[in-house]
Order: C-alpha cells, then structure tokens, then sequence
C-alpha cells in the first residue's frame, strides 16, 4: 500500500484531503505544523496554531488516520515574518503564502515523507499536478494546473514548487469545487467543518497586518508627493503603512480620488495619482521559477496575474537570463506591487513565475 503525508491545518480542505485519498486506498498519515499563534477574538487560533493543530487531530482521530505536530515556529520566523516585516519597511509587499510554500510547508513535508518511507506528499490545495509527458518540462516531468473551480484555484501560491516537490504532490481537491468539498466534511460529520474558512494571513491579527506592523516596525514620517506635479500634498507615517494601490489612510483631502502608485524607500516617499496612474503594462521579475523549459526562446506569449484572485491576462514574457524575466502585457493592469509575484500561464498550465521588482 502507497504511503501519504497530508498537511493537515485543521481545516475543511486539508481534512477531506485526507478522506479522499484514504478512500482512494493510500495509508495516510497526517502532519501538521505549529508555525504561529495569533490572537483572534480573544483565543490563540490561526491555520496553524495550537487551536488548529488540535482540531487537525480530532479530525484525524474520527478518520482512523495516524496524525503527529511538527513545531517550525523558529524556522516560520526566520522564513516568513521576519522577511515579511523587513519588505514593508522597505515599501515591498511581500506575500508571506507563498514565501512559506517555498521554504516551509512543502519542503519539511518532502522531509518528513523521506523520513518515514512515504511516497507521496499532498495538501488541500486547489489545483492539479498532471505528467508533462510529450511536452517541454524539464526535471521529471510535472505540470502544474489551475484547479478546476476557478474561484477557489491556488495555483498561483505554488509556482515556486520544484520538480522533485511536484513529483511527489497528491491534490485530489483540484478536480472538485468547494462546495462539494463542504458537503463532504458535513457529510461525514467532520469537526473541521464548523471550522470558518482560513483566513487570507495565518499569523496576521483580525487580517489587519498594518496594526500587526505597528508593532514591529519603527514609524518614519515622510512626504506624500503628487506624482503629477511634484507637489507634497501630506505627510505619511511609515512607509510599512502603505502598498501599491492603496487608497485609504492617505490622511489627505484633494477633491477627488488618489491611489499610492510608487514607494521609495530612499526618499522616504509615497507618490499618489489618479487611478490611471497605477495601472501598469510592464514590469521585471526575479527569482524566477520554471516549471517548463524555455530553452532557445527569448520571447514567448502567456497569460499572467499577478495577484491570486484576478484573472491572468494575455502578456508577452521576454527573458533577460535564467533568473530575470520582463512581463509585458497587452493592456495595463491594476497595480502591480513589488514583492508579489507575477504567475505565468499556457492556458491552465502554470509555466513559472517571479517576484516583481
């Protein structure tokens, strides 16, 4: 019988998860990960608090299925908030999802699988790994896929999976849409489905990560300049406050509406604009990942988002070498921020991606 590690936080996703794959008839074993513990309403919850973590075992116990805590809180740190609140200081937006896929969350879990003589990894996300057989992938040979329920597809947040991570990755969730997954966990009476739906920030206060910055980063006021005319129409109190985009807590009142559309760091500067001025059609990245070989092009056509929740829209990618690569899209779009990462798509088929610079 294949072995599975399933991450499980606790909620409805990663829960029927492990259904699933155990009904597919995989001896599942279920681990989860004690990365952080944020004060919400009074409790210690988030999706990997102790709360959480107790959840995830209950949820195992009522399945039959063998469940152990992992404690990585040093680790998270020093991955993932730590490197979050140094990019606000700076007037980056990170996105600490995927910064923790990447050096946390998959490959501790390939980590563990290897220790215990496990096949195969899996979480409850939604998307899809296929064989690339016939098609031009390096490694091993994985695609990954948006899932099939378009509202709820995370492909997105896992562009910086490996091939070695990818080949051994179970999503069974990536062919169902969430209200089936729902129905599943009510169904069989899962504790995890009167849990609420994981909140977008695990280690982030009532999803309020300005208050949470506050707290951890030193406050330097600075002009908020027009960047149409140059002129200094406020003052700003931190550039951690403020991302690309933005329109609230400006503190400022001209008559008409005004976006954060650059921040620099070495000014101390937040430039607004009218909405217009924030829109983009070029940008780079770096820290690119590929999950399918680009040898010989210098250019090609994809779909890019670059955020996990708008629609991928048509771009040519040109790339500068193996790490850089420059996205230019067909029409502007909405606010690209450095320190998100832009996505690249052959229509459902992730091909890679980087961080916007």
């Amino acid at each position: 019988m294949k072995k599975v590690i399933v991450g499980m936080s606790g909620g409805v996703d990663s829960s029927v998860t492990a259904y699933l794959l155990k009904e597919q008839g995989y001896s599942v074993e279920g681990i989860s990960f004690i990365l952080y513990e944020a004060r919400l309403k009074n409790t210690f919850t988030g999706c990997c608090s102790i709360e959480a973590i107790n959840d995830a075992r209950r949820t195992a116990e009522h399945m039959g299925v063998t469940h152990a805590a992992v404690d990585l809180r040093n680790e998270f740190i020093q991955k993932v908030i730590e490197p979050f609140i140094e990019a606000y200081s700076q007037g980056i937006t990170p996105n600490p999802c995927i910064l923790c896929n990447k050096y946390i969350k998959f490959p501790y879990l390939l980590k563990i699988a290897d220790e215990k003589g496990a096949d195969f990894i899996a979480t409850g996300h939604y998307a899809r790994v296929e064989s690339g057989q016939g098609s031009r992938v390096k490694g091993q040979g994985c695609l990954l896929k948006k899932g099939l329920d378009a509202k709820k597809d995370q492909s997105y947040v896992l562009y910086v999976l490996r091939q070695e991570e990818l080949s051994r990755l179970k999503l069974p969730l990536g062919e169902k849409r969430k209200d089936e997954v729902r129905e599943i966990a009510r169904m069989l009476n899962l504790p995890a489905a009167k849990r609420p739906e994981s909140q977008e920030i695990c280690f982030i206060e009532d999803r309020n990560y300005f208050k949470f910055l506050e707290h951890l980063t030193e406050s330097k006021e600075g002009p908020i300049i027009d960047v149409e005319t140059g002129n200094i129409l406020g003052s700003h109190k931190g550039l951690h406050l403020y991302t690309i985009g933005q329109r609230k807590r400006l503190g400022i009142a001209t008559g008409k509406p005004l976006f954060v559309t650059r921040i620099d760091p070495s000014k101390n500067a937040i430039y607004v604009g009218p909405r217009e001025a924030a829109m983009m059609k070029e940008f780079v990245v770096e820290d690119v990942n590929w999950l399918s070989t680009q040898e010989g092009l210098e250019h090609f056509r994809a779909t890019v988002k670059v955020r996990s929740m708008m629609k991928d829209e048509p771009a040519t990618i040109s790339i500068l070498d193996d790490n850089m690569a420059k996205v230019i899209y067909d029409e502007p779009q909405w606010a690209p921020a450095p320190g998100q990462s832009a996505v690249f798509y052959d229509e459902d088929t992730v091909i890679g991606g980087g961080v916007i610079v």
